[in-house]
């Protein structure tokens, strides 16, 4: 690396490390309660990502601790508090909910099918073939018939790629169910939704003021 570079990235380095600085010392300014903020798991992340770059001008190494930058990354996430502004992925999540129990029953319907065809793989074909256990039948049950078909272990008696279609068919059956379940859940949530009479935005059932025009739902209610 040239000495050119290594200046170029220095200046960068410390350019980065007083921003920090400054967003740290602001934060701890402007927070309520300092404490709260410098304690916090946040707090913790933006001390130490300062910190070795002070620490290296009197202790050699320690910068190399400035890896934990990239901790810092994980504040992108953030973005997923965005969702509560949105009326679709309020209706999304609506459907999630409703349809939770469902998917669950469907869910554990699936573990049952799964182990009964991975043992009974097991069976068939035995550790000559690949099937050590039950487990790994249980394993090749699962890529089967979620068609992912990695194609490491795979049946080779008569019976064994019987057994296997079979797997196929019920799999491309089973992929449509939660899809369909989730579907109606949205269906209902978008019928029940509070429709703005002045925009005609549809909202989520508990709204009170319409999420596009700002219009207050529900106003026979509230009388």
């Amino acid at each position: 690396m040239s000495s050119q570079l290594k200046r170029v990235l220095l200046i960068a380095e410390w350019f980065f490390t007083i921003l920090f600085s400054i967003e740290y010392f602001v934060r701890i300014y402007i927070s309520r309660k300092p404490h709260k903020y410098i304690f916090s798991f946040w707090g913790i992340i933006d001390f130490v990502a300062i910190l070795p770059s002070y620490i290296s001008l009197f202790f050699f190494g320690y910068q190399y601790l400035l890896i934990v930058r990239i901790v810092r990354m994980l504040r992108v996430f953030r973005v997923l508090r965005m969702v509560r502004f949105s009326s679709e992925a309020q209706t999304l999540l609506t459907a999630l909910r409703a349809s939770m129990y469902k998917i669950g029953i469907f869910f554990f319907a699936v573990i049952c099918i799964v182990v009964i065809l991975g043992t009974l793989m097991y069976v068939v074909e035995g550790p000559e073939n690949g099937f050590i256990s039950i487990f790994q039948g249980i394993y090749w049950a699962i890529i089967t018939i979620t068609t992912v078909g990695y194609g490491d272990i795979v049946p080779t008696t008569v019976l064994g790629k019987v057994i296997s279609s079979v797997s196929m068919m019920i799999g491309y059956a089973i992929l449509a169910v939660p899809t369909g379940i989730v579907t109606v859940e949205m269906s209902r949530s978008v019928n029940n939704s509070n429709t703005c009479s002045h925009c005609g935005f549809g909202n989520s059932p508990v709204a009170n003021y319409c999420n596009h025009c700002g219009t207050q739902l529900n106003t026979e209610k509230s009388e």
